[in-house]
Protein backbone atom coordinates (compact mmCIF):
# COMPACT_ATOMS: atom_id res chain seq x y z
CA UNK A 1 0.00 0.00 0.00
CA UNK A 2 0.96 3.40 -0.97
CA UNK A 3 2.28 5.95 1.66
CA UNK A 4 0.11 9.06 2.14
CA UNK A 5 1.30 12.25 0.55
CA UNK A 6 1.83 15.60 1.69
CA UNK A 7 0.56 18.16 -1.26
CA UNK A 8 0.66 21.61 -0.37
CA UNK A 9 -2.00 23.37 -2.75
CA UNK A 10 -1.57 27.23 -3.72
CA UNK A 11 -4.74 29.82 -4.23
CA UNK A 12 -4.80 32.42 -5.98
CA UNK A 13 -3.86 35.30 -3.45
CA UNK A 14 -6.37 38.03 -4.40
CA UNK A 15 -9.46 37.39 -2.19
CA UNK A 16 -9.92 34.78 0.34
CA UNK A 17 -10.33 31.17 -0.92
CA UNK A 18 -14.53 29.25 -0.05
CA UNK A 19 -16.86 27.43 -1.69
CA UNK A 20 -18.79 30.88 -2.66
CA UNK A 21 -15.74 31.95 -4.42
CA UNK A 22 -16.63 33.47 -8.12
CA UNK A 23 -13.28 31.86 -10.41
CA UNK A 24 -13.58 27.92 -11.60
CA UNK A 25 -9.69 27.91 -10.79
CA UNK A 26 -10.55 28.25 -7.15
CA UNK A 27 -13.46 25.85 -7.11
CA UNK A 28 -11.12 22.96 -9.33
CA UNK A 29 -8.71 23.56 -6.41
CA UNK A 30 -10.91 23.10 -3.68
CA UNK A 31 -12.69 19.91 -5.62
CA UNK A 32 -9.62 18.19 -5.69
CA UNK A 33 -8.17 19.12 -2.31
CA UNK A 34 -11.23 17.46 -0.80
CA UNK A 35 -11.23 14.82 -2.91
CA UNK A 36 -7.48 13.49 -1.85
CA UNK A 37 -8.13 14.39 1.55
CA UNK A 38 -10.95 11.62 1.82
CA UNK A 39 -8.58 9.56 -0.50
CA UNK A 40 -6.03 9.62 2.72
CA UNK A 41 -3.38 12.52 1.62
CA UNK A 42 -2.01 15.07 3.74
CA UNK A 43 -3.52 18.25 2.38
CA UNK A 44 -2.47 22.05 3.21
CA UNK A 45 -3.89 25.08 1.49
CA UNK A 46 -1.93 27.83 1.19
CA UNK A 47 -4.67 31.01 1.08
CA UNK A 48 -4.96 34.25 2.06
CA UNK A 49 -6.78 35.56 5.60
CA UNK A 50 -10.45 34.72 5.69
CA UNK A 51 -10.63 31.25 3.71
CA UNK A 52 -13.06 29.26 4.54
CA UNK A 53 -11.42 25.48 3.93
CA UNK A 54 -12.31 22.53 5.66
CA UNK A 55 -8.82 21.12 6.14
CA UNK A 56 -5.84 22.60 7.04
CA UNK A 57 -5.15 26.09 6.04
CA UNK A 58 -1.70 28.25 5.65
CA UNK A 59 -2.64 31.93 5.75
CA UNK A 60 -0.47 33.72 3.46
CA UNK A 61 -1.75 37.10 3.23
CA UNK A 62 -3.98 39.88 3.48
CA UNK A 63 -6.16 39.96 0.66
CA UNK A 64 -6.72 42.79 -1.68
CA UNK A 65 -7.48 46.05 0.58
CA UNK A 66 -8.08 48.54 -2.44
CA UNK A 67 -7.86 48.11 -5.76
CA UNK A 68 -4.96 46.61 -8.33
CA UNK A 69 -3.27 45.39 -5.25
CA UNK A 70 -2.04 41.60 -6.72
CA UNK A 71 1.25 42.59 -6.75
CA UNK A 72 1.45 43.31 -2.67
CA UNK A 73 -0.87 39.97 -2.20
CA UNK A 74 1.28 37.76 -4.37
CA UNK A 75 4.84 39.11 -2.48
CA UNK A 76 3.02 38.27 1.01
CA UNK A 77 1.96 34.80 -0.37
CA UNK A 78 5.51 33.49 -2.04
CA UNK A 79 7.17 34.58 1.33
CA UNK A 80 4.42 32.78 3.43
CA UNK A 81 4.96 29.89 1.04
CA UNK A 82 8.76 29.77 1.22
CA UNK A 83 8.24 29.85 5.24
CA UNK A 84 6.07 27.39 5.46
CA UNK A 85 8.10 25.30 3.00
CA UNK A 86 11.18 25.89 5.53
CA UNK A 87 9.65 24.62 8.38
CA UNK A 88 8.08 21.45 7.05
CA UNK A 89 11.68 20.79 6.30
CA UNK A 90 13.32 21.72 9.69
CA UNK A 91 10.63 19.26 11.46
CA UNK A 92 11.39 16.94 9.06
CA UNK A 93 7.65 16.20 7.40
CA UNK A 94 8.69 18.09 4.01
CA UNK A 95 5.80 18.04 1.89
CA UNK A 96 6.38 15.82 -0.94
CA UNK A 97 5.05 18.02 -3.58
CA UNK A 98 3.19 21.56 -4.41
CA UNK A 99 0.22 21.99 -6.76
CA UNK A 100 -0.18 25.52 -7.78
CA UNK A 101 -3.25 26.96 -8.94
CA UNK A 102 -2.68 30.34 -8.68
CA UNK A 103 -0.80 30.91 -12.25
CA UNK A 104 1.38 33.33 -9.59
CA UNK A 105 3.66 32.02 -7.16
CA UNK A 106 5.79 28.82 -9.25
CA UNK A 107 7.73 31.74 -11.21
CA UNK A 108 9.59 32.09 -8.04
CA UNK A 109 9.61 28.96 -6.93
CA UNK A 110 13.09 27.14 -8.66
CA UNK A 111 15.10 27.06 -5.35
CA UNK A 112 12.82 25.02 -2.86
CA UNK A 113 13.64 21.74 -4.35
CA UNK A 114 10.24 20.90 -4.17
CA UNK A 115 8.38 19.32 -7.00
CA UNK A 116 6.00 21.94 -8.17
CA UNK A 117 2.78 20.74 -10.42
CA UNK A 118 1.42 23.88 -11.99
CA UNK A 119 -2.13 23.61 -13.35
CA UNK A 120 -2.67 26.19 -15.99
CA UNK A 121 -6.41 28.36 -16.02
CA UNK A 122 -5.55 30.65 -18.89
CA UNK A 123 -4.68 30.53 -22.40
CA UNK A 124 -1.30 31.39 -23.33
CA UNK A 125 -1.80 34.54 -24.25
CA UNK A 126 -2.33 35.79 -20.68
CA UNK A 127 1.34 34.70 -19.84
CA UNK A 128 4.55 35.70 -20.43
CA UNK A 129 6.86 33.97 -22.94
CA UNK A 130 10.12 33.62 -20.74
CA UNK A 131 8.11 31.58 -17.31
CA UNK A 132 7.99 28.05 -18.75
CA UNK A 133 12.00 27.19 -17.81
CA UNK A 134 11.72 26.77 -14.03
CA UNK A 135 14.00 23.95 -12.28
CA UNK A 136 11.95 21.42 -10.33
CA UNK A 137 8.21 23.11 -12.19
CA UNK A 138 5.75 21.04 -14.52
CA UNK A 139 2.80 22.24 -15.84
CA UNK A 140 0.06 20.59 -16.99
CA UNK A 141 -3.29 21.79 -18.95
CA UNK A 142 -7.18 21.46 -18.01
CA UNK A 143 -8.44 20.45 -22.02
CA UNK A 144 -7.16 19.60 -25.34
CA UNK A 145 -7.62 22.92 -26.90
CA UNK A 146 -5.41 24.38 -24.21
CA UNK A 147 -3.03 21.94 -24.38
CA UNK A 148 -2.82 22.42 -28.44
CA UNK A 149 -1.73 26.05 -28.02
CA UNK A 150 0.95 25.32 -25.11
CA UNK A 151 2.90 22.46 -27.94
CA UNK A 152 6.46 23.30 -26.96
CA UNK A 153 6.88 23.94 -23.48
CA UNK A 154 9.38 21.40 -21.89
CA UNK A 155 7.84 20.23 -19.14
CA UNK A 156 4.52 20.30 -20.09
CA UNK A 157 2.66 17.43 -18.81
CA UNK A 158 -0.43 15.40 -20.25
CA UNK A 159 -3.42 17.43 -19.81
CA UNK A 160 -6.07 16.58 -17.21
CA UNK A 161 -9.60 17.80 -18.28
CA UNK A 162 -11.16 19.56 -15.23
CA UNK A 163 -14.21 17.42 -13.57
CA UNK A 164 -17.28 18.34 -10.91
CA UNK A 165 -19.02 16.35 -8.66
CA UNK A 166 -21.80 16.20 -10.17
CA UNK A 167 -23.86 14.84 -6.96
CA UNK A 168 -23.26 18.63 -5.64
CA UNK A 169 -25.59 19.52 -8.14
CA UNK A 170 -29.35 18.42 -8.35
CA UNK A 171 -31.18 18.00 -11.13
CA UNK A 172 -33.81 20.00 -12.19
CA UNK A 173 -35.91 19.48 -15.07
CA UNK A 174 -38.30 22.62 -14.28
CA UNK A 175 -37.39 25.46 -15.50
CA UNK A 176 -38.04 28.75 -15.32
CA UNK A 177 -38.01 31.61 -17.69
CA UNK A 178 -35.28 33.26 -17.41
CA UNK A 179 -31.34 33.05 -19.19
CA UNK A 180 -28.89 33.24 -16.69
CA UNK A 181 -25.24 34.44 -17.17
CA UNK A 182 -23.07 33.62 -14.48
CA UNK A 183 -19.31 33.90 -13.73
CA UNK A 184 -16.45 36.81 -13.16
CA UNK A 185 -17.77 40.22 -14.45
CA UNK A 186 -14.86 41.73 -17.09
CA UNK A 187 -14.28 42.42 -20.76
CA UNK A 188 -13.01 39.13 -21.68
CA UNK A 189 -15.79 37.09 -19.78
CA UNK A 190 -18.21 39.83 -22.33
CA UNK A 191 -21.40 39.80 -20.12
CA UNK A 192 -22.70 42.58 -22.07
CA UNK A 193 -23.32 40.10 -25.67
CA UNK A 194 -25.35 38.14 -23.49
CA UNK A 195 -27.33 41.34 -22.73
CA UNK A 196 -27.62 42.07 -26.68
CA UNK A 197 -28.72 38.12 -27.07
CA UNK A 198 -31.63 38.15 -24.43
CA UNK A 199 -32.73 41.08 -26.12
CA UNK A 200 -33.10 39.95 -29.55
CA UNK A 201 -34.41 36.76 -27.91
CA UNK A 202 -37.12 38.83 -25.94
CA UNK A 203 -36.31 36.87 -22.70
CA UNK A 204 -35.03 38.09 -19.06
CA UNK A 205 -31.70 37.71 -18.45
CA UNK A 206 -30.02 37.63 -14.63
CA UNK A 207 -26.38 38.05 -14.75
CA UNK A 208 -25.09 37.00 -11.88
CA UNK A 209 -21.11 37.38 -10.32
CA UNK A 210 -18.32 39.12 -8.95
CA UNK A 211 -16.38 42.38 -10.09
CA UNK A 212 -13.09 41.60 -8.92
CA UNK A 213 -11.01 44.70 -7.30
CA UNK A 214 -8.92 45.33 -10.40
CA UNK A 215 -9.88 48.74 -12.33
CA UNK A 216 -10.09 47.22 -15.71
CA UNK A 217 -12.85 44.87 -14.53
CA UNK A 218 -14.68 48.21 -12.53
CA UNK A 219 -14.38 50.22 -15.74
CA UNK A 220 -15.64 47.83 -17.93
CA UNK A 221 -18.52 47.54 -15.44
CA UNK A 222 -19.04 51.17 -15.67
CA UNK A 223 -18.87 51.57 -19.06
CA UNK A 224 -20.86 48.21 -20.62
CA UNK A 225 -23.57 47.20 -18.05
CA UNK A 226 -24.06 49.84 -14.98
CA UNK A 227 -26.32 52.25 -17.94
CA UNK A 228 -27.72 48.80 -19.50
CA UNK A 229 -29.24 47.61 -16.34
CA UNK A 230 -31.31 50.23 -15.75
CA UNK A 231 -33.15 49.90 -18.96
CA UNK A 232 -33.38 46.50 -19.94
CA UNK A 233 -35.19 43.48 -18.75
CA UNK A 234 -31.93 42.41 -16.37
CA UNK A 235 -32.14 41.29 -12.97
CA UNK A 236 -28.57 41.89 -11.76
CA UNK A 237 -27.43 38.92 -8.83
CA UNK A 238 -24.01 40.02 -7.33
CA UNK A 239 -21.81 37.94 -5.58
CA UNK A 240 -23.86 35.24 -5.49
CA UNK A 241 -22.89 32.43 -2.76
CA UNK A 242 -22.56 28.42 -3.56
CA UNK A 243 -26.09 27.81 -2.86
CA UNK A 244 -27.65 30.88 -4.52
CA UNK A 245 -25.30 29.86 -7.51
CA UNK A 246 -26.85 26.37 -7.80
CA UNK A 247 -30.25 27.40 -7.52
CA UNK A 248 -29.72 30.19 -10.27
CA UNK A 249 -28.17 27.07 -12.62
CA UNK A 250 -30.90 24.43 -12.05
CA UNK A 251 -33.73 26.91 -12.45
CA UNK A 252 -32.14 28.64 -15.56
CA UNK A 253 -33.65 28.24 -19.22
CA UNK A 254 -30.25 28.12 -20.38
CA UNK A 255 -27.13 29.44 -19.45
CA UNK A 256 -25.03 31.52 -21.68
CA UNK A 257 -21.56 31.71 -21.75
CA UNK A 258 -19.61 34.77 -24.05
CA UNK A 259 -16.37 35.13 -23.67
CA UNK A 260 -14.80 36.27 -26.51
CA UNK A 261 -10.98 35.06 -24.99
CA UNK A 262 -10.29 31.32 -25.05
CA UNK A 263 -12.04 29.11 -22.65
CA UNK A 264 -9.22 26.70 -21.56
CA UNK A 265 -12.46 24.98 -20.02
CA UNK A 266 -15.69 25.86 -18.25
CA UNK A 267 -16.60 25.06 -14.61
CA UNK A 268 -19.92 26.72 -15.02
CA UNK A 269 -20.87 24.78 -18.34
CA UNK A 270 -20.17 21.11 -16.42
CA UNK A 271 -22.26 22.77 -13.84
CA UNK A 272 -24.92 23.77 -15.94
CA UNK A 273 -25.37 20.69 -17.29
CA UNK A 274 -25.66 19.00 -14.29
CA UNK A 275 -28.28 20.72 -13.39
CA UNK A 276 -29.63 19.66 -16.52
CA UNK A 277 -29.62 22.98 -17.57
CA UNK A 278 -28.91 23.70 -21.60
CA UNK A 279 -25.49 25.63 -22.37
CA UNK A 280 -25.25 28.43 -25.12
CA UNK A 281 -22.12 29.27 -25.92
CA UNK A 282 -19.75 31.02 -28.38
CA UNK A 283 -17.37 28.56 -29.81
CA UNK A 284 -14.28 29.67 -28.48
CA UNK A 285 -11.80 27.13 -26.87
CA UNK A 286 -12.65 23.86 -25.34
CA UNK A 287 -16.30 24.67 -25.56
CA UNK A 288 -16.96 22.68 -28.24
CA UNK A 289 -14.97 19.78 -26.55
CA UNK A 290 -17.49 20.18 -23.28
CA UNK A 291 -20.62 20.23 -24.70
CA UNK A 292 -22.56 18.26 -26.98
CA UNK A 293 -23.70 20.52 -29.67
CA UNK A 294 -27.63 20.14 -30.18
CA UNK A 295 -27.73 17.79 -27.19
CA UNK A 296 -26.76 19.63 -24.42
CA UNK A 297 -26.62 23.24 -25.83
CA UNK A 298 -25.63 25.04 -28.60
CA UNK A 299 -22.37 26.19 -29.85
CA UNK A 300 -22.75 29.35 -31.68
CA UNK A 301 -20.70 32.11 -34.20
CA UNK A 302 -22.02 34.96 -33.19
CA UNK A 303 -25.16 36.94 -30.78
CA UNK A 304 -27.63 36.99 -33.54
CA UNK A 305 -27.08 32.70 -33.76
CA UNK A 306 -26.95 33.16 -29.50
CA UNK A 307 -30.51 34.51 -29.66
CA UNK A 308 -31.96 32.14 -32.13
CA UNK A 309 -30.78 29.18 -29.81
CA UNK A 310 -32.47 30.64 -27.41
CA UNK A 311 -35.83 29.55 -29.01
CA UNK A 312 -34.81 25.89 -30.02
CA UNK A 313 -33.82 25.51 -26.13
CA UNK A 314 -37.39 22.59 -25.61
CA UNK A 315 -35.38 20.35 -28.04
CA UNK A 316 -32.65 19.76 -25.27
CA UNK A 317 -33.34 16.94 -22.81
CA UNK A 318 -32.10 17.85 -19.07
CA UNK A 319 -31.22 14.24 -18.40
CA UNK A 320 -29.21 13.96 -21.10
CA UNK A 321 -27.32 17.29 -20.37
CA UNK A 322 -26.61 15.53 -16.68
CA UNK A 323 -25.20 12.61 -18.58
CA UNK A 324 -22.97 13.70 -20.37
CA UNK A 325 -21.13 15.57 -17.43
CA UNK A 326 -21.44 11.81 -15.78
CA UNK A 327 -19.80 10.22 -18.79
CA UNK A 328 -17.21 12.90 -19.46
CA UNK A 329 -16.49 14.95 -16.42
CA UNK A 330 -16.41 13.26 -13.74
CA UNK A 331 -14.20 14.41 -10.42
CA UNK A 332 -13.50 11.01 -9.77
CA UNK A 333 -11.61 10.89 -13.30
CA UNK A 334 -9.88 14.15 -12.73
CA UNK A 335 -8.66 13.24 -9.19
CA UNK A 336 -7.47 9.84 -10.33
CA UNK A 337 -5.02 11.40 -12.92
CA UNK A 338 -3.60 13.81 -10.59
CA UNK A 339 -3.08 11.40 -8.10
CA UNK A 340 -1.23 9.42 -10.74
CA UNK A 341 0.97 12.31 -11.34
CA UNK A 342 1.75 13.28 -7.50
CA UNK A 343 2.60 10.04 -7.38
CA UNK A 344 5.67 9.88 -10.12
CA UNK A 345 6.74 13.78 -9.68
CA UNK A 346 7.30 12.72 -5.92
CA UNK A 347 8.83 9.55 -6.23
CA UNK A 348 10.98 10.78 -9.03
CA UNK A 349 11.22 14.49 -7.59
CA UNK A 350 10.59 15.18 -11.60
CA UNK A 351 13.71 13.19 -13.06
CA UNK A 352 12.12 10.73 -15.04
CA UNK A 353 8.79 13.40 -15.99
CA UNK A 354 11.18 15.65 -17.36
CA UNK A 355 13.30 13.25 -19.31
Amino acid sequence: MRRKLRILYVAYPLLPLSDDSCGGAEQVLLAIEREMRRRGHDTWVAAPEGSRLGGKFIATNQPATKVDDLERCRQEQVAAIARAIEQANAVGAPFDLVHDHSGLAWQQANGDGLPWLVTLHLPRSFYSTDVFDGRNVFFNCVSQAQAADFRGVAAMLSAVENGIDAARFPLCQEKGDYLLWLGRVCEEKAPHLAMEAAVLAKMPLVLAGSVYPFSYHQDYFDRELASRLLGEAVELFQAPSRQEKIDLLARARALFITSTAAETSSLVAMEAMACGTPVIALSKGALPEIMADGETGYVVESVEQMAKAAKSLPDIDPVACRKRVAERFSLKRTADQYEKLYWELSTTRGQRLAA
